[in-house]
C-alpha cells in the first residue's frame, strides 16, 4: 500500500531542515508586535524630549517595563522584525551623519590616535569580559559599544555576531551599562576637562573621543565651550565612522562561520552604511535630506531598543550580578585616561 507524504523529507545534508524554502507570511503577522514598538518608542521620545533624558535610556527602560509582552506570541514576529531588520535600516542611515571630509578634517595624528584608542578599547573590554568569566564575544559587544557610539554600536555589533554568540539578555545588560555610563561621563567628564585645564581644541577630542553615545558626548562638548562643542562633534562623528570596518573586523573573526556568506564579512547593512557615506560625503544630498534620514535613524535605533528589551529574559538580567558592568566600566575608564593622553601630548 502505498504512502503519499504531503511534506517533502529534508535533504541528506539538511539536518536542520535549513535547506528547505521559508514558509510564506503574510504581513499582518508582524502588525501587532510593530505596533507595540512604535507606540512605545514615541513614549520614550516623549519623555526624552520633555524632561531631558537621553532618548536610548527611556526606550531601554519602557521596554523593560513591557518584558511581560514578550510572552505573547502575537507580538513575536513584529518584535523580531524591529530588533533586526528596523536595525540594520537604521545603521544603514547612520551613514547620513558622516562624510569624509568630516574625518579627514580631524587630521592625520589624532586620527591615528582615535583608531588607536578604539582599538585598544575594544581589546581591553574583551580582556575584561575573559577575566569576569565572559567570552570574547560579549567584551567585544562591551568594548565595541564604548568604543564607537554606545547603543547603536551595540545594536549593531549584536547583528553581526549572531544570537548564538549573543543573547538579548546580555545585549539588554550592555544597552543598561552602557546608558547608565554615558549619562554619567556627560556629566562628569566635562569638570574633568575644567580640571585638568584643556584647551577648548583638547576638551573636544576628549569628549568625543571618549563619552559613548552621540548626543551625550556633542552635549557635554557643547557645555564646555562652542568651540569644543564643534571638535566633539567632529571626532565623534568620526568614531561613527569607524562603526564599519569595526562591524567588518568583529564579523571576520568573532562571527558564526557558518553565517558568514562573503570571504570579507561584510553584512549588507555595513555595505549601505559606507554606501551613504560616501554619497553624503559628495555634497549632492541635501542638507534637508541629510537630517531628515538623521532623525529616521534615530526613530528606527529607538524602536530596535525598545524591541530588544521587551523580548529579553529577566530572569538571565537579574541573576548576572554587577559583571556585565564593571566589563563597561572597565573599557569606558580605558578609553577615558588614552584620550586624555593624547589631548596632553598630540592635541593642540
Amino acid at each position: 500500500m502505498s504512502q503519499t507524504f504531503t511534506r517533502p523529507l529534508p535533504a541528506a545534508a539538511d539536518l536542520y531542515g535549513d535547506l528547505e524554502p521559508a514558509p510564506q507570511v503574510s504581513w499582518r503577522i508582524y502588525l501587532p508586535g510593530l505596533l507595540v514598538t512604535v507606540l512605545a518608542a514615541l513614549a520614550s521620545g516623549y519623555l526624552a524630549d520633555h524632561y531631558g533624558a537621553p532618548l536610548t535610556l527611556m526606550a531601554l527602560l519602557i521596554g523593560l517595563a513591557l518584558n511581560f509582552l514578550g510572552a505573547d506570541e502575537r507580538l513575536q514576529p513584529g518584535l523580531a522584525f524591529s530588533s533586526r531588520t528596523l536595525l540594520r535600516i537604521g545603521i544603514v542611515l547612520v551613514g547620513a551623519r558622516v562624510t569624509l571630509a568630516q574625518v579627514a578634517g580631524l587630521g592625520p595624528v589624532a586620527l591615528i590616535a582615535l583608531l588607536v584608542i578604539v582599538g585598544v578599547t575594544v581589546g581591553a573590554g574583551i580582556l575584561a569580559a575573559r577575566r569576569f568569566g565572559f567570552d570574547a564575544s560579549f567584551g567585544a559587544l562591551a568594548g565595541g559599544s564604548v568604543a564607537i557610539c554606545g547603543a547603536s554600536a551595540a545594536m549593531a555589533l549584536a547583528t553581526v555576531l549572531g544570537e548564538r554568540r549573543i543573547n538579548q539578555a546580555q545585549l539588554a545588560l550592555v544597552l543598561v551599562g552602557i546608558s547608565a555610563m554615558s549619562a554619567a561621563a556627560m556629566v562628569l567628564y566635562p569638570a574633568l576637562c575644567h580640571h585638568l585645564a584643556f584647551s577648548d581644541r583638547q576638551a573636544g577630542f576628549v569628549l568625543g573621543a571618549s563619552i559613548h553615545d552621540v548626543a551625550q558626548s556633542i552635549g557635554a562638548g557643547y557645555a564646555f565651550s562652542p568651540a569644543a562643542g564643534q571638535n566633539a562633534t567632529i571626532v565623534k562623528l568620526t568614531r561613527v565612522a569607524i562603526l564599519a570596518p569595526l562591524l567588518a573586523v568583529v564579523g571576520y573573526w568573532l562571527a558564526d562561520k557558518k553565517a558568514a556568506k562573503s570571504s570579507l564579512g561584510l553584512p549588507w547593512f555595513v555595505v549601505g552604511f559606507f554606501v551613504l557615506a560616501a554619497i553624503n560625503s559628495t555634497g549632492i544630498v541635501p542638507e534637508v535630506a541629510s537630517q531628515s534620514a538623521t532623525q529616521l535613524a534615530t526613530g528606527l535605533l529607538a524602536c530596535a531598543v525598545t524591541a530588544t528589551a521587551i523580548r529579553s529574559p529577566m530572569q538571565s538580567l537579574l541573576s548576572s550580578g554587577l559583571r556585565p558592568f564593571l566589563i563597561i566600566l572597565a573599557a569606558s575608564l580605558v578609553s577615558l585616561a588614552l584620550s586624555c593622553l593624547a589631548a596632553f601630548f598630540l592635541v593642540r
